[in-house]
């Protein structure tokens, strides 16, 4: 394993950070719920392999993860790794609510402290709830009494928002962002990105592969890899560890195989160790996805609100999206909930008012019937 230092803090982190959204799973009186036996067995195997970052949070698994990590971390594996969890904010409604939802992840995990205790999914709205009930007196708060080690944030919304989160506090021990080649330029962007590695603020990177999109590329894609000796993975991986403002890189693993093939991806990654020629063909990879894009909608939303209630943005993204991926967009999870709520692509009546708002000049009552009629065949 490889390590690096985590900002200012003192110590080395592995490149490689065990994320516990997606451990392994079964079937339990017609519930899904977590093969804790197997799960246990990964966190502890990527410990002793030399992970020393494991990252979780109350939501994860339906709230069973920091209970599963809180087992696997008996028996002197806590000593042994940097713990993050997370606040989860919209359960926030007063002040005491910040420190009710701490004590209560304290005793799930059964730890005596979280080395890294992150407000969650960070965004506009969200900031501004968390000035309102004073979240830098909380921190300051915990941190004194002991039940955590540092302040921190993961995020997704816009490179304004932030930038406006990176400046707002002075100890943000590190920022969790979404970030791969094929997003660079979305959420915190690589700006943000290179803002955070000038304030001193170490980066922890969750959804490397995209949700697993990104290690299974359609054909066209994985053509261009064919003649490397990279894998799809090692490729999404490689290009973010490249980034020296990148601390630990999490990934969300399923099964021992996985964790046992990215521990020997890691090995071999380093600061600095793409090519040129490296950085060109993920280049051309990002472009080959892009050009699967079938609908050039920007998202602009000008063509929302719409009179009979139709998700115009969000059904052309879904669409785009999957297209992109080579995924099968009918089976999305995102186009099955605008079905099941009734904002799907069958609710247009073809008054055309979306048509007039749109910059891009989409013919998208078309699209619109064209999308239904594919959906429904």
């Amino acid at each position: 394993m490889k390590y690096v230092p985590f900002g200012k803090h003192g110590f080395d982190v592995s490149r490689l950070g065990m994320g516990c959204m997606r451990l392994p799973t079964t079937q339990q009186d017609g519930k899904t719920v977590i093969d804790r036996e197997a799960a246990i067995a990964m966190i502890r195997h990527g410990i002793d392999q030399g992970i020393n970052y494991v990252d979780t949070a109350y939501p994860y698994h339906d709230g069973e993860s920091e209970l599963v990590v809180g087992q696997a971390l008996k028996d002197g594996y806590r000593e042994q790794v940097k713990l993050a969890t997370k606040l989860p904010i919209w359960l926030v409604k007063e002040e005491k609510d910040m420190n009710r939802l701490l004590d209560e992840q304290l005793k799930k995990l059964d730890v005596a402290y979280i080395d890294f205790y992150l407000l969650h999914a960070m965004n506009k709205e969200r900031m501004e709830l968390m000035r309102s009930l004073n979240y830098k007196k909380f921190f300051k708060e915990a941190i004194a009494d002991g039940r955590i080690r540092h302040a921190a944030f993961s995020f997704h919304d816009d490179k304004d928002c932030f930038l406006d989160i990176l400046h707002d506090y002075d100890n943000w021990g590190l920022a969790q962002i979404q970030y791969n080649y094929l997003d660079d330029d979305k959420q915190a962007t690589e700006e943000g990105l290179k803002a955070a590695g000038k304030a001193g603020v170490p980066l922890v990177i969750m959804e490397p592969l995209r949700g697993g999109a990104l290690a299974n590329p359609p054909a066209d894609v994985k053509q261009l890899m064919d003649s490397t000796d990279r894998s799809p993975v090692e490729w999404a991986f490689a290009y973010i560890a490249d980034y020296a403002e990148v601390a630990t890189i999490l990934s969300g693993m399923s099964s021992m195989e996985q964790l046992n093939d990215n521990l020997a991806i890691f090995d071999r990654l380093t600061v600095g160790g793409l090519t040129e020629a490296d950085k060109a063909l993920v280049k051309q990879l990002k472009e080959t996805y892009l050009a699967r894009v079938p609908i050039g909608c920007t998202g602009c939303r000008y063509c929302v609100p719409c009179p009979n209630d139709v998700f115009i943005p969000s059904i052309f993204h879904s669409y785009n999206e999957n297209a992109m991926l080579g995924q099968d967009w009918k089976h999305s999870w995102g186009y099955g909930n605008l079905v099941k709520d009734g904002h799907d692509a069958s609710k247009c009546v073809g008054c055309g008012a979306c048509e007039a708002q749109c910059p891009q000049s989409l013919p998208i009552m078309e699209l619109l019937a064209r999308i239904d009629g594919e959906y429904n065949k």
